[in-house]
């Protein structure tokens, strides 16, 4: 097999740090990761929680970050960390790193997201809430149906993703998503003992999976370089041709 370097890398996770130290350091390992090995980062601009922490690890390192914005994100002052904790220590990038980094302002949050899609050619999600979910789900949606030919990998730190993994093998039991189809996400589990995932390297087996990643039997559902150039009737039909 040919392996096929992913050169840019999207990353979705959270504007939080979350309650465990390994959320962070598994963010920092994978920002420091993506710049030694002269990729670029594409990620929602926040400066906040693990959001912020892997792009100042890319940026820490001399690496190349792009930050894809909503404009009512911009006008509000960015991201903001959605849940509030004695435990949450804010480690949000400095000046000099806000100067480093390129931020494209958009229109809305399906504009940053097709956005995001365009410039990476492999997506990686961290811990994070329903943002990172909802993103999880339409780029490997997007997979699936044919849209694009890319990788999701899921950094599966403290067993964070496990619960989407036990969803995922509920709905092949019931014949919502077929089986081949469960090569459209990669889980990066790490280490079996969890006390080890504070300092597992979890840059290197991402890109890693990333890299190594090929679709195997699932097949595209649709091709999408069809357009619509047929007539439409005045009853909202396609004329027949």
């Amino acid at each position: 097999m040919t392996v096929v370097k992913c050169k840019s890398v999207a990353v979705y996770c959270g504007s939080s740090l979350g309650t465990e130290g390994a959320f962070f350091t598994a963010a920092m390992s994978l920002g420091h990761a993506i710049a030694k090995d002269s990729r670029a980062l594409v990620y929602g601009g926040g400066t906040d929680g693990i959001m912020g922490a892997v792009s100042a690890a890319v940026l820490q390192e001399g690496g190349e970050v792009t930050g894809i914005i909503p404009y009512a994100m911009v006008a509000s002052g960015g991201e903001k960390d959605k849940v509030t904790s004695d435990k949450t220590v804010r480690e949000g990038m400095n000046d000099m790193q806000r100067v480093a980094m390129t931020t494209i302002v958009v229109n809305s949050m399906h504009d940053r997201k097709v956005e995001m899609a365009r410039r990476s050619d492999g997506f990686v999600a961290l811990p994070g809430g329903f943002g990172t979910f909802e993103e999880v789900f339409e780029v490997t949606t997007w997979t699936q149906i044919g849209i694009h030919n890319k990788p999701v990998i899921l950094a599966n730190v403290l067993g964070y993703w496990n619960p989407l993994r036990q969803l995922i093998n509920t709905a092949i039991d019931h014949g919502f998503i077929r089986p081949e189809n469960t090569r459209l996400i990669t889980f990066v589990d790490g280490p079996a003992d969890f006390a080890e995932h504070l300092h597992y390297d979890w840059g290197t087996a991402v890109l890693d999976a990333l890299d190594n990643w090929t679709m195997g039997e699932a097949v595209p559902m649709f091709d999408w370089s069809k357009r619509l150039g047929d007539k439409i009737t005045d009853a909202g039909k396609l004329a027949a041709t």
